[in-house]
């Protein structure tokens, strides 16, 4: 692993509680490591804690096989040769595209320097904007300057805090997919940290969820998604709800009895023996429920929400449990109709009933 994290801490003075926490992860050379969770749960102090503007009070960080930080190491953050993206770019306005990427590497001799703005500048897809202000361009290109400035020092690892919470939705996921593409040209080691799980997606070969200062799961997205380790993932990451549910077993399997009928031929299910009574909560995703108006099973739309190919629909069942549905946009139901619908789960991610 090119970056490591081992069992970080870091506390802020006259805090009792650690803005970080037992912070264990690891990013191999030329991969993108995605840090997300809510607001204050310190994914962006974990991201300055590895830039060095933070100390570590606890555990270690290690680059390239080399302590930076520790309780009793610190490598100040300028020797380290980290390269930054910040959320609001930092452009220097007085300066043309061509100046703003140089800047960091300004005492490079003359032709070298040229030759890597050009360079990076090309990467980025604006190698006919050296001469242009930044007022002149666009938020989606000023990222790119950005981006291209902080990857002209040829920086060991590349960090990015926010750096595209300043776009518009759609130019975010789009911009994502294209610094991705740039990244991976350049077989740059980055860490990036965002609370839109889109962007998330798009970008990361790994990506870490935090919560109230600890990492709950550091895995790649299609596993955070099917197989969250904690609740707390499992409620952050995408849609769904926790379906009370009971484990049985019936000739040597397991079934899931839900109120949505049973769950029968599932991959990686739990033992009955795993809860009390074979009592638990199963994950229900909204892509888990399909509209089917044969099924026996009826719900009533509570909420409906547009998303263009296909609605996100909230549903009541008879008894009272609410679930949500991805349907078509084809089905377009008025709010209060019933509509069928039947559980159509792979695999099942089973909680403790009632569970934190």
């Amino acid at each position: 692993m090119f970056l490591q994290v081992s069992q970080l801490h870091v506390r802020y003075a006259g805090q009792d509680r650690a803005a970080v926490r037992d912070v264990t992860f690891g990013l191999r050379a030329g991969d993108i490591g995605v840090l997300i969770g809510p607001s204050g749960c310190g994914k962006t102090t974990l991201l300055r804690a590895v830039a060095g503007l933070e100390r570590a009070n606890g555990g270690h960080i290690k680059l390239g096989g080399h302590t930076v930080s520790s309780a009793d190491t610190h490598v100040p953050a300028e020797k380290r040769r980290i390269g930054m993206v910040f959320q609001d770019y930092a452009l220097f306005p007085h300066l043309d595209v061509g100046r703003n990427v140089a800047f960091g590497i300004h005492d490079w001799p003359s032709h070298e320097r040229d030759a890597r703005v050009y360079e990076v500048l090309e990467w980025v897809g604006l190698s006919d904007t050296q001469k242009r202000y930044p007022h002149a361009l666009s938020g989606g290109q000023q990222q790119r300057v950005a981006l291209a400035r902080a990857l002209a020092p040829r920086p060991q690892l590349l960090l990015l805090d926010e750096p595209f919470s300043n776009l518009d939705v759609d130019l975010r996921e789009r911009l994502a997919h294209e610094v991705r593409g740039i990244l991976k040209a350049a077989g740059a080691t980055a860490l990036f940290v965002t609370h839109d799980q889109l962007e998330a997606f798009a970008i990361g070969d790994m990506i870490g969820v935090m919560h109230e200062g600890a990492l709950h799961q550091w895995d790649d997205a299609y596993s955070l998604y099917h197989r969250p380790a904690t609740r707390f993932v499992a409620e952050f990451i995408g849609h769904g709800v926790f379906a009370p549910a009971t484990l049985v077993g019936v000739d040597g399997q397991t079934v899931v009895q839900t109120a949505l009928g049973e769950l029968k031929n599932i991959a990686e299910c739990p033992l009955p023996s795993a809860f009390e009574s074979g009592l638990c909560d199963v994950l229900l995703r909204a892509d888990d429920i399909v509209h089917d108006d044969d099924a026996p099973v009826k719900a009533e739309i509570l909420r409906k929400a547009f998303r263009g190919s296909e609605f996100l629909y909230t549903l009541r069942l008879t008894g009272g449990q609410i679930i949500q549905a991805h349907v078509p946009s084809h089905h377009d139901h008025r709010l209060g109709e019933w509509i069928g619908i039947r559980a159509q789960v792979d695999h099942v991610v089973t909680f403790k009933r009632g569970g934190a």
